[in-house]
C-alpha cells in the first residue's frame, strides 16, 4: 500500500500508562504502550482508510516502555510504529524507522503479510545484511488495529474435564473443513466453518472431548515457500502471538478482518456449548523473522536483543535451537511477559483450556542446557491462571539434549514419543518388545510415576500432523514428499511404517484386508491404553495424504481432509472403541497400577498372561522372539472416585494382542466370581459375537487384538 505522511502537530497525546502493553480502548481514548529496551526514539504510526500515516512520537518512557495516550482513537484504528535507533548487526542491533513494524502485542491485524510491499531492514541483493534499507513508504507487514474486547459469551463455562477423561483429537482449523460437504461452501476451513452444527454433531458423535487446534496464532509464509508456489500450511512461524489467524476466517474472506476476533470467540463458544474443549498448538519457541538474513516484521525492528537468543561472541547471528533460524529469549523478563501475557489472554479472553507447547524443550534452555527448573516453568506453575489449564509439552527441540521425553515438571503432560515409536514396532512385527510394551499399555509409569505425575501425564499417539497419517503408515514404507519440491529430501526417513506388501494403494484385496486390521490394532491399543489418547484427526475414518510424511507446505487436497474417501466402518469402529473407554474406567485410571492384590483378594489390580493361560515370566519379558500377550485389568476395588467422590467399579478386562503373522489359540483366566468372558472388540472382525467359559479358549488371528469384559457379580 502507498502510505501518505500527515505530521502529528493536531494530535493530542496525554503521558499515558505503561501497562498494559499494546494498544487498549477505554471508551474515551486509547493507550499505546511498547517496550524497547535499546530504542533511542519511538513514533506510534496511525493509518486511515486510505492508507496516509500520521506519526506521533511517543515521548514518555518508563521503565523501558514507550507509551502516550490518544484521545479519540476508537476501535478499528490501525496502527504500527517506527522504532529510532542505530542499524549495527554485529552488535545484534537492527533498528530502522524506515520500516513500519507490527505491535506484538496487537489483538487483532488489517491483513496478511506482502513481502513485495517490504519487509526487510537491509538492502536485499548484496553479500551480507550490513546495509540499511533507505526511506520506503512500502509497507508489507499487516497492521495491528484497535480493538473492542465486548463479547456476549452468554455465560460460556470450560468444560473442565479431567485429564485422565480427556481424549484429544488434534486437527487443523482449515483442514478439518475445507472439503466437507455438508458444510457451507462460504465457511469450509474457517473458524465458523468448524463450529457448524455439522461438524459439531460429528464431533459428538465421534466421542471426543477436546480438539486440538494446531497453530490458530497469525503466521507468516515463507518467502522459499512463496517462491515455489507453496504456502505454510501448518502455520508453525509465528507474526503474533495474540491475534488469530485471518486465513482461517470467514469474516475475513468478507472483508471484515477485525470480525476473525469475534469468529473465534463464538467457535469456542459453540465447542463448550457442545462439550468439547479447545486447547491450542502454540509456538513460543521462535518467531517468522528467521535468521539474519530473514525479514524485519515486529520483534526484530523493536527490540533485536530482548526477543531473540543470539551468539554471545557474534551477535549478529542467532541460536537455533528449532531449525527455523532463531530462538526467542526466554531468558529475558520481558520476552517472558510477552508469554504470559499471551497465554494469560487466550485463557480469559478467548475461553481457551489449554495448550500444546511446540518444541517446548527449547522454552526449557538456559544456555544450552536443558533446564528443568528454567524461569518459564517457575512462571508457569505460580500463575494463577495458567496453572489451572491442560499443560502439554513436545518434550523435544533440535539442539543438544533436546529430547526430554519423561523429564517436564508435574502439572505438564506430553507427547509421549516413546509411546508412539514401541507401538509402531511392535505392530509392524518387531520381537524383543514385550517389556516395553507393558510399560506403554499401562501408561509409561517408568517415565511418569517418579515425579508425583499421573498416567495422564502420557499424551499417547500413534500419528500426530508431523509424520504419515494412520492410513499412510500401514499403506508405504517410504515417504513421498516429492509434491513439496525438495526431491523427496525432506521429512523423516524412520517412520517405522509398513506398507503391508505393495507401496501406496493396491487392488489385493489381501493386503487392503491386512492394512484395515492393522488400522484398527493401532487404534484399539491407543484407546484401551492407561494414559490420555490423542487421535489424529481423519485418521478414525482413513484419511491418506498420498505418502506425504512432511505436508506442511500443502494447503491442497493433500492436507484437506477426504471426506468423500471415509471409511465408514473404520469410522464406526473407532466411535465404538471411544465409547468403551468412556464406560470402562479401569481403561483410564487416575493411579498407576501396583501389581497387588485388592484388599486380600487372589485378584491383583494388573496381572499378564502368555496365550497359553500361564503367567508372563521373567525370560518371557525378555524373549526376542515374544510378540503376543495378555494384559488382565481388575475393575473390582479400583481405589478411584469420580468427579463427585462416589467409588468407581467396573468389569474386570482382558486385552489380548499379537503381532505375530500365526493364529493363536488364548486361555481365557479362572477368577473368583468370573463365570463368562463376552467380547467387545476384534480387530479382525467388527461383527464378531463371542461369550467364552472362563478357562476356556479363543483364537486369535495373526496380527489383531481382542478385548473381553467379564461382568461382575
Amino acid at each position: 500500500m502507498q502510505g501518505l505522511r500527515n505530521e502529528a502537530a493536531a494530535v493530542t497525546v496525554q503521558p499515558g500508562d505503561s501497562y498494559p502493553l499494546g494498544a487498549t480502548w477505554d471508551g474515551q481514548g486509547t493507550n499505546f504502550a511498547l517496550y524497547s529496551e535499546n530504542a533511542a526514539r519511538v513514533e506510534l504510526c496511525l493509518f486511515d482508510g486510505d492508507g496516509r500515516e500520521t506519526r506521533v512520537p511517543l515521548r514518555e518512557q518508563t521503565a523501558f516502555v514507550w507509551h502516550g495516550y490518544l484521545p479519540g482513537v476508537q476501535p478499528g484504528q490501525r496502527y504500527g510504529y517506527r522504532v529510532h535507533g542505530p542499524y549495527e548487526p554485529d552488535r545484534g542491533l537492527r533498528f530502522n524507522p524506515n520500516l513500519v513494524l507490527l505491535d506484538p502485542y496487537a489483538k487483532a491485524l488489517d491483513g496478511v503479510e506482502n513481502f513485495e510491499g517490504g519487509v526487510f531492514a537491509y538492502e536485499v541483493g548484496g553479500e551480507h545484511e550490513d546495509h540499511a534499507m533507505l526511506e520506503t513508504e512500502q509497507r508489507g507487514v499487516p497492521l495491528g488495529v484497535v480493538l473492542d474486547r465486548a463479547f456476549d459469551w452468554e455465560g460460556d463455562r470450560p468444560p473442565n474435564r479431567p485429564l485422565h477423561e480427556t481424549v484429544i483429537y488434534e486437527a487443523h482449523a482449515k483442514g478439518l473443513t475445507m472439503l466437507h460437504p455438508e458444510v457451507p461452501e462460504e465457511l469450509r476451513g474457517t473458524y465458523a466453518g468448524l463450529a457448524h452444527p455439522v461438524m459439531l454433531a460429528y464431533l459428538q458423535e465421534l466421542g471426543i472431548t477436546a480438539i486440538e487446534l494446531m497453530p490458530v496464532h497469525a503466521h507468516l509464509d515463507d518467502p522459499f515457500l512463496i517462491d515455489k508456489g507453496l504456502t505454510n500450511y501448518w502455520g508453525y512461524s509465528t507474526l503474533n502471538f495474540f491475534a488469530p489467524e485471518l486465513r482461517y476466517s470467514a469474516a475475513f474472506k468478507r472483508g471484515d478482518p477485525v470480525g476473525a476476533v469475534r469468529e473465534f470467540k463464538g467457535m469456542v463458544k459453540a465447542l463448550h456449548a457442545a462439550g468439547l474443549e479447545v486447547i491450542l498448538d502454540v509456538v513460543y519457541n521462535h518467531t517468522s523473522e528467521g535468521n539474519h538474513l530473514g525479514p524485519t516484521l515486529s520483534f526484530k525492528g523493536i527490540d533485536n536483543p530482548t526477543y531473540y537468543r543470539l551468539v554471545v561472541d557474534n551477535p549478529r547471528f542467532y541460536f537455533d535451537y528449532t531449525g527455523t533460524g532463531n530462538t526467542l529469549n526466554v531468558r529475558h523478563a520481558q520476552t517472558l511477559q510477552l508469554i504470559m501475557d499471551s497465554l494469560r489472554y487466550w485463557v480469559q479472553e478467548m475461553h481457551v483450556d489449554g495448550f500444546r507447547f511446540d518444541l517446548a524443550s527449547t522454552l526449557a534452555r538456559g544456555l544450552h542446557e536443558v533446564d528443568q527448573l528454567s524461569g518459564f516453568f517457575t512462571i508457569i506453575h505460580q500463575d494463577p491462571v495458567i496453572s489451572q489449564v491442560k499443560l502439554i509439552a513436545e518434550p523435544w527441540d533440535v539442539g543438544e539434549g533436546g529430547y526430554q521425553v519423561g523429564n517436564f515438571p508435574v502439572k505438564w503432560a506430553e507427547w509421549n514419543g516413546v509411546y508412539r515409536d514401541s507401538l509402531r514396532a511392535f505392530w509392524k512385527g518387531e520381537g524383543g518388545l514385550a517389556s516395553d510394551l507393558g510399560y506403554r499399555l499401562t501408561g509409561s509409569s517408568d517415565l511418569y510415576q517418579g515425579d508425583g505425575r499421573k498416567p495422564s501425564a502420557s499424551i499417547n499417539f500413534i500419528t500426530a500432523h508431523d509424520g504419515f497419517t494412520l492410513r499412510d503408515m500401514v499403506s508405504y514404507n517410504d515417504k513421498h514428499n516429492e509434491a513439496n519440491l525438495e526431491n523427496n529430501q525432506d521429512g523423516h526417513n524412520d517412520n517405522r511404517s509398513w506398507n503391508c506388501g505393495a507401496e501406496g494403494p493396491t487392488d489385493d484385496a489381501g493386503i487392503n484386508g491386512l492394512r484395515a486390521r492393522q488400522q484398527r490394532n493401532f487404534l484399539a491399543t491407543l484407546l484401551l491404553s492407561q494414559g490420555t489418547p490423542m487421535l489424529l484427526g481423519g485418521d478414525e475414518f482413513g484419511n491418506s495424504q498420498q505418502g506425504n510424511n512432511n505436508a506442511y507446505c500443502q494447503d491442497n487436497a493433500i492436507s484437506w481432509y477426504d471426506w468423500a474417501q471415509a471409511d465408514t466402518a473404520l469410522l464406526a469402529f473407532t466411535r465404538r472403541l471411544i465409547r468403551i473407554r468412556r464406560e470402562h474406567p479401569a481403561l483410564h485410571r487416575q493411579r498407576f497400577f501396583s501389581g497387588r492384590p485388592i484388599r486380600g483378594s487372589e485378584i491383583h489390580d494388573i496381572a499378564w498372561y502368555r496365550h497359553d493361560g500361564e503367567r508372563m515370566t521373567d525370560e518371557d519379558w525378555q524373549n526376542a522372539h515374544t510378540q503376543s500377550l495378555a494384559m488382565f485389568l481388575a475393575g473390582h476395588g479400583l481405589k478411584e472416585t469420580d468427579r463427585l467422590g462416589r467409588p468407581l467399579q467396573d468389569d474386570h478386562l482382558l486385552l489380548m494382542l499379537s503381532a505375530s503373522h500365526e493364529d493363536l489359540e488364548f486361555s481365557l483366566p479362572e477368577l473368583s466370581g468370573c463365570k463368562d468372558w463376552e467380547l467387545l472388540v476384534d480387530t479382525s472382525d467388527d461383527a464378531a459375537r463371542e461369550t467364552c467359559a472362563a478357562g476356556g479358549k479363543t483364537l486369535l488371528p495373526g496380527r489383531s487384538l481382542k478385548l473381553f469384559r467379564c461382568a461382575r457379580e
